[in-house]
């Protein structure tokens, strides 16, 4: 088979043999790595069991199965992609001198964008959105290891694990596949670096679930995306050995943007198999080799490179035998559909049209059991048309009834309880709540006020950390900022306000990137105009221009 003509990975495989083979351990090492083993308790001879009969299995399976499946590849025809084989190497700056120059751009959700088109580039933006965002997979390759340098490394997943209370099963899963069978191989308790390791070591993946909640680099990366999605942003991070695969094929309910970190991973990416499959509401379950047919993308994703696939899309990502992967995934869009909206108003329009329109709480026809429902509906029955020909004309008068903007309010509310809290620049500390000055000192308590006046000028924190919403006949003000990074550990933050106070609240937010003084708020009084912009700076959900 010509080169030109094999996919990536069989071609990666051809180069690979032209590579010496590894370094065989001497017998003295092994020995010496032997009698330094201390002997085993009987308290942990049981786990010490365990581990063995994992790591048997394991290595055993692992690298028939790995062989196998590369045995079963055909060429394919790699969809167009974004190449830095076509265009030389992509160089960028680098993660730490992007949130640098981000931490100066006045407007955030203009930060957010930034920090996309430098997710993807060389991907224009606009191009993304409307060629490929829910339609087709993006393969990005740059050239270029050190891209996102600076995100997470292994040395962090180390530190977290020796540092943070990881628990199994709620921040990390151990699995692996082979043979078909995805496993997962989760001890009870904290994940501890001598198990976790040890586990790695014998075959295993790691899955990280939300390291934003031990990595404030991951933490302040996704809170700026969130802007750009409208919608929460997630994050998984995947460690996997080399010569394995640590999950079966699937597809996911959930837009995936796969970051290549440390190493590299052999990707293949499958069409939905069916319009049913096409943006899917839930994620799937594990599928054999055999459901899914041959990949449209065969590609190696090394570290610097980006894979996008849209929610339905199949994948799988297996190691290649000369190096680790470390990735991380970051989602977005999961229930964000206009079913979901949906889902919303027409239970609510269906109760405002039963209370408001006569025609519907009119009677159904006294003898309609007798030729409607399953057992009739074969029936040749005019009455069966008249029937149907009544529920078009109730739902064509639904939409007059659909309380479309409180129902947007309820997915606002959704999203605000979501997102991660805002990781504040050092300009926004200065002249907000949390770098206010009051401390205790020399035995007393001092600088706990702070002056605001109708001459201070204030804005919202960020375009979308705030957010006015129906609840009934009131209305309360939604807010990111008392979020935690641990998804949902907190409720809702949000309060009532009073009546007199909406039009202030949605003149800050609609001021927005712009700082407006508290004496231009529209309140009845200079007083409540004072008394407002106090609440809203105590609560974190505005900042002074200058600081204090």
């Amino acid at each position: 088979m010509e080169r030109k003509d094999m996919s990536a990975f069989a071609l990666y495989q051809t180069l690979l043999q032209d590579q010496p083979p590894p370094a065989k351990k001497s017998l003295v090492q092994m020995e010496v790595k032997k009698n330094s083993a201390p002997a085993a308790s009987k308290l942990k001879s049981k786990k010490k069991a365990e581990k063995k009969k994992v790591k048997k299995k394991l290595k055993r399976a692992q690298k028939e199965a790995i062989r196998q499946a590369a045995a079963h590849l055909e060429p394919v025809e790699v969809p167009e992609c974004e190449a830095a084989g076509e265009q030389g190497r992509v160089v960028g700056d680098s993660l730490d001198t992007v949130l640098a120059d981000l931490n100066k751009v006045n407007n955030s959700r203009e930060r957010a964008s930034k920090l996309f088109q430098w997710l993807i580039s060389p991907v224009p933006v606009k191009t993304f959105f409307k060629k490929r965002w829910e339609k087709k997979p993006v393969f990005v390759q740059r050239e270029n290891q050190d891209y996102y340098k600076g995100l997470f490394s292994t040395e962090e997943f180390d530190r977290i694990l020796r540092e943070e209370d990881v628990q199994y099963g709620v921040n990390l899963d151990v699995t692996s596949y082979f043979h078909d069978q995805r496993e997962t191989h989760n001890p009870t308790g904290r994940a501890l670096p001598f198990t976790v390791w040890d586990l790695y070591k014998s075959g295993c993946s790691l899955r990280m679930l939300n390291p934003q909640a031990f990595s404030s680099t991951v933490w302040n990366v996704l809170s700026i995306l969130q802007e750009q999605f409208g919608s929460m942003v997630g994050a998984n991070i995947y460690l996997t050995p080399p010569d394995t695969q640590g999950f079966a094929p699937h597809y996911d309910d959930i837009e995936a943007f796969v970051v290549q970190l440390e190493g590299k991973k052999h990707w293949r990416v499958y069409s939905p198999r069916s319009e049913d499959e096409v943006l899917p509401v839930f994620s799937s379950p594990n599928f054999s080799q055999a459901d899914i047919g041959e990949p449209i993308l065969d590609v190696v994703v090394e570290a610097g490179d980006l894979l996008y696939f849209p929610r339905g899309f199949i994948h799988q990502g297996n190691c290649l035998p000369d190096a680790h992967s470390l990735h991380i995934t970051i989602s977005s869009y999961q229930k964000n559909s206009w079913g979901d909206l949906l889902q919303l108003v027409i239970p609510a329009a269906l109760d405002i049209a039963m209370e408001e329109d006569v025609k519907f709480r009119q009677g159904l026809p006294l003898d309609y059991l007798t030729y409607m429902g399953v057992q009739n509906s074969e029936k040749d029955d005019p009455r069966r048309l008249a029937f149907f020909s009544q529920i078009e004309t109730l739902m064509k008068r639904l939409p007059k009834y659909a309380p479309v903007d409180a129902a947007v309010d309820q997915k606002a509310k959704e999203f605000i309880h979501d997102c991660l809290p805002p990781v504040l620049t050092p300009d926004e500390l200065l002249s907000s709540v949390l770098g206010a000055p009051a401390r205790w000192e020399d035995g007393q308590v001092k600088d706990v006020s702070v002056h605001i006046a109708v001459q201070t000028k204030v804005r919202i924190l960020r375009a979308g950390c705030a957010r006015l919403c129906s609840d009934g006949d009131a209305v309360r003000l939604c807010y990111t900022t008392g979020n935690s990074r641990v998804y949902h550990k907190e409720e809702l933050k949000s309060f009532e306000v009073n009546h007199e106070h909406t039009d202030a609240i949605e003149f800050l937010i609609h001021s927005y990137p712009e700082f407006v003084t508290v004496g231009s708020l529209p309140c009845d009084s200079a007083q409540d105009k004072i008394a407002l912009a106090e609440q809203l700076f105590e609560m974190g959900i505005i900042h002074m221009e200058e600081p204090l």
